[in-house]
């Protein structure tokens, strides 16, 4: 038994799914059914049920949960424990964000971190909002970068980055050739939206408001997605502007203001209240804030 397979053990019982484990864990899902056998050979019963096309963790297996999961814990406590008695961050961070999030606002606070601390591990879990907040309340992620506000009381939330959602149109669609567009117009056009999330939330809020009902043509789960069908002139759609800065530059799409309905997006990075960060979960922090939001940086620490 090694702490890789209690990861994955960890892994498929949150998500009850093989195929999802796979994914948040860049394997193949033989390689994740693999590891589970193993792990049932070993401790010498049957922890997770596979009968019926689903998935449930048997008794054995709920038992077993309690123990990885305070295994791994206190896997992370020693090593944090003495990384700071060194006083030298140390160890691993996992950070939970969204796919636009990961790419277009991090990059250059993973690649800051990882100049100061090269010896720290960063890992980073792709989520969506929900699932971010479930993972930092479970304590399988530090922390995480999510839309605002957050209301949960046991959270703590810093303000990282301020942004505004647009409209965003292939070149050769006849929207390209305005400067902006009205809901009332933005109501008639086929709109490729998220599938779940804030984004969707307020998307759906805009239009309730002027008491229109939107045309969705497609739901997605990927920005990046998004963008590629845009430019395809598949339909028009709504994103965070720092997602497609480049993308306007190089001409590949176009932005449009929505004139009256301002859309804010303002990021946060979130952690548990109750939650003792280590040293080199303070310094990702630290650095993330100065280089998104230099006026909050003086009051975090």
């Amino acid at each position: 038994m090694d702490f890789d397979q209690l990861e994955t053990f960890l892994e498929v019982a949150r998500n009850m799914s093989f195929s999802r484990a796979a994914e948040k864990r860049f394997r193949t899902q033989p390689a994740i059914s693999a590891q589970i056998r193993a792990l049932e050979e070993e401790v010498g019963v049957k922890l997770i049920d596979r009968s019926g096309g689903k998935v449930a963790l048997t008794a054995p297996g709920r038992a077993f949960l309690e123990y990885a999961d305070k295994t791994l814990e206190a896997r992370r406590a020693i090593i944090d424990t003495l990384a700071e008695m060194e006083q030298v961050p140390r160890g691993a961070i996992v950070v939970a964000a969204n796919e636009g999030t990961c790419l277009h606002i991090l990059p250059e606070v993973f690649a800051q971190f990882k100049k100061q601390y090269p010896t720290v591990s960063v890992k980073v879990k792709r989520s969506e909002h929900a699932s971010i907040l479930e993972s930092i309340l479970d304590n399988s992620v530090d922390f995480g970068v999510v839309s605002m506000p957050v209301h949960d009381r046991r959270l703590t939330t810093v303000l990282l980055h301020r942004d505004e959602l647009v409209i965003i149109t292939s070149p050769q669609h006849p929207l390209a050739l305005l400067k902006s567009v009205l809901v009332a117009d933005l109501a008639r056009q086929p709109l490729l939206v998220p599938k779940h999330g804030r984004t969707r939330d307020t998307i759906e809020r805009l239009f309730e408001d002027q008491k229109l009902r939107p045309t969705i043509s497609m739901e997605l789960d990927s920005s990046e997605l998004m963008k590629r069908f845009v430019a395809a002139d598949v339909g028009i759609g709504f994103i965070a502007r720092s997602n497609v800065r480049q993308d306007v530059a190089n001409g590949t799409l176009v932005e449009l203001a929505v004139p009256g309905a301002a859309i804010r997006r303002d990021l946060g990075l979130v952690f548990r209240k109750d939650k003792a960060l280590s040293r080199a979960a303070l310094a990702f922090i630290d650095i993330a804030v100065k280089l998104k939001n230099p006026q909050a940086a003086a009051g975090f620490r």
